[in-house]
């Protein structure tokens, strides 16, 4: 008689978890997705999904949702902080389609999350379940949650973000600081001619600090991330109220296409930016995905796209997999994911660097190697890989090994 399937408990209903869940019940496989909010409320602000994440979203069958809920942008264009110069642009639109096999898309969190949601078995995720212990004993694990209730599984995922529960019971970490803040605000496209007219995605670099504006909501509003040296700020919160004055002043004398489009913002989030630093080892009984497993800062629209790959590759690894080989199932995802997972990272913190980079000798330099390193080929490492081929093959591929560029 053959063994019966693993049974797979999810900590977390965040994108990453729910694409997972999503992607389990597509293989045949039931999970229990347990949530600590009471309920799903729309939240944050825009996201970009590039070609490695988009891709991994149709094969979840969102393909004609994404037509209508995304934006898929001309391109992205690196600008100067103090008059809005174009230094260099990163082609997208069908020509990113056309190489990548898939497209580059911005989207209102919000939106993408509700999406994936639907695709949900409703039985599956269990809200107001805020996990705070997992054991592992004798091949099992079991989750105890604030209200007291517990449940074992044979397999945890740790989708529950930077501060995760669960990444608490395997590593003895803590967060980094960023000495950075970000301001979020929506606004409506009439305050941002230049994207009604063109969609695309705007990054102004500058001393210390960067702004990024692009269109989203079917191009009627536009998603707007400020970073600022963060002071005091140590909030980590999607709905913590920023003070526009605060942002206003933070970018006073930067070009005045970008001071026009902060003004307009009716109101303002503001979030503290932690990361950490990679690890040597991430799962047991138990493993992580997303930002549970590398945290990154959102210096490249890489966050949710990672989580994405973690979620596909995950599932192609627990497909076929029975209670007594889920151990080698993780230790196959997790070899295949940590050294994608920390080339990223390393991409994320040149950009940390190179986004802030003061006036002088060494912002020209940066700026005159800028078109060779934002073109559109440039970007195959990130762009053209895909978690499910990598994880069916069981290796990682030639695109993976390829160094990165900014």
């Amino acid at each position: 008689m053959a063994e019966a399937p693993p049974r797979i408990a999810i900590v977390g209903a965040g994108i990453a978890g729910v694409a997972l869940a999503v992607a389990l019940s597509k293989r045949g496989l039931a999970c229990d997705v347990f949530e600590r909010a009471r309920n799903l409320r729309e939240i944050g602000a825009g996201i970009q999904i590039s070609p490695n994440g988009s891709r991994l979203l149709i094969a979840l069958g969102l393909g004609r949702c994404l037509d209508h809920i995304g934006v898929r942008p001309e391109s992205i264009d690196v600008r100067t902080w103090s008059d809005g110069t174009t230094l260099a642009r990163t082609v997208l639109g069908e020509a990113c389609e056309e190489m990548y096999g898939a497209p580059y898309l911005a989207l209102h969190r919000a939106g993408l999350h509700s999406a994936l949601v639907e695709q949900l078995p409703e039985p599956a995720l269990h809200l107001g379940m805020e996990c705070v212990e997992v054991r592992e004993a004798d091949g099992q694990v079991t989750l105890r949650f604030a209200d007291g209730f517990e449940t074992r599984a044979d397999v945890v995922i740790g989708a529950d973000g930077i501060r995760s529960a669960v990444r608490g019971q395997l590593i003895g970490d803590q967060p980094r600081f960023s000495g950075q803040s970000i301001y979020r605000a929506v606004v409506p496209v009439e305050a941002w001619p230049a994207a009604k007219e063109r969609p695309h995605v705007s990054i102004w670099m500058g001393p210390g600090q960067h702004a990024v504006a692009y269109p989203i909501l079917g191009g009627n509003s536009v998603s707007i991330a400020a970073t600022a040296p963060a002071g005091d700020w140590r909030r980590e919160s999607w709905s913590a109220e920023g003070s526009k004055e605060e942002l206003l002043d933070a970018y006073a004398g930067w070009a005045p296409e970008l001071v026009s489009l902060l003004s307009a913002a009716p109101e303002v989030t503001r979030w503290a930016l932690y990361d950490r630093d990679p690890v040597e080892r991430w799962s047991s009984e138990v493993t992580l995905i997303g930002d549970a497993a590398h945290p990154m800062l959102p210096f490249g629209a890489q966050g949710a796209a990672l989580g994405l790959e973690d979620a596909l590759a995950l599932a192609v690894q627990l497909k076929d997999a029975t209670t007594a080989t889920v151990p080698d199932a993780l230790r196959r995802y997790e070899e295949l994911r940590r050294p994608r997972a920390d080339q990223v990272h390393r991409f994320i913190r040149e950009n940390e660097r190179n986004h802030h980079v003061d006036d002088g000798d060494r912002q020209r330099e940066r700026d005159a190697d800028l078109d060779a390193d934002f073109g559109l080929r440039q970007r195959a490492w990130l762009f053209g890989y895909d978690a499910v081929a990598e994880a069916g093959s069981g290796v990682a591929g030639a695109q993976g090994q390829q160094t990165p560029t900014r």
